[in-house]
């Protein structure tokens, strides 16, 4: 082999490690993102928990909606869905609601749920006394569980403000070597849900 020949491999070598790396650091970009918004409360994220402590002694007569939502990160094999879309609450009042979550894959895969508040603004106007997302969620294989996130909305939210959007997107914490139901199957199930709810927003 000649040098000129030596040279254009460690070129092509160098090209494709280059590649991998880019690949990977966009790869990486959305849990970095995630972890970001998380510290900041940038985009309406964040994981502060309130005490029950904390919570108002007594609610006023303002009434506000919250919409529940949910989205399964790639790689994911978990159906996940609020058991319910929306629920009217009075402000200052604790209120409970509850995500389902079920893992398809054949071995126990644990999951980190990143909630998320709409409009951001008024997102520190919703605090979280109970949820799943403060700790990781573990599920062995086919299990199904509901998990509950008890919350109240402070007299603090502006007054323009009559609907928020609680969400929650899932990401797996170890995915390796997992075998599951098609994700097709789930994700399909979730289109059918999103489709009812734009119905019933949107009629």
């Amino acid at each position: 082999m000649t040098g000129s020949q030596n040279k254009q491999r460690k070129h092509m070598v160098l090209l494709g490690l280059v590649a991998v790396s880019m690949f990977g650091f966009a790869y990486a970009l959305v849990p970095l993102y995630e972890i970001f918004c998380d510290i900041t409360g940038f985009n309406g994220r964040t994981f502060s928990q309130t005490t029950a402590a904390e919570a108002p002694s007594e609610a006023i007569g303002r009434e506000v909606t919250i919409q529940f939502l949910a989205k399964v990160g790639r790689g994911m094999p978990w159906e996940f869905r609020p058991t319910e879309s929306r629920m009217q609450v009075r402000v200052g009042e604790v209120s409970e609601t509850r995500y389902y979550a079920r893992n398809y894959a054949n071995q126990t895969v644990i999951g980190q749920a990143v909630p998320s508040v709409t409009p951001g603004f008024a997102a520190p106007s919703l605090h979280k006394i109970e949820c799943f997302c403060f700790t990781q969620q573990s599920l062995e294989a086919g299990e199904e569980v509901e998990m509950p996130v008890r919350f109240y909305v402070d007299d603090d939210l502006p007054a323009d403000v009559g609907t928020l959007s609680l969400s929650y997107s899932l990401y797996p914490v170890s995915a390796s070597k997992m075998t599951s139901v098609p994700i097709e199957e789930v994700a399909a199930v979730h289109t059918e849900e999103h489709a009812a709810v734009h119905t019933e927003e949107h009629p």
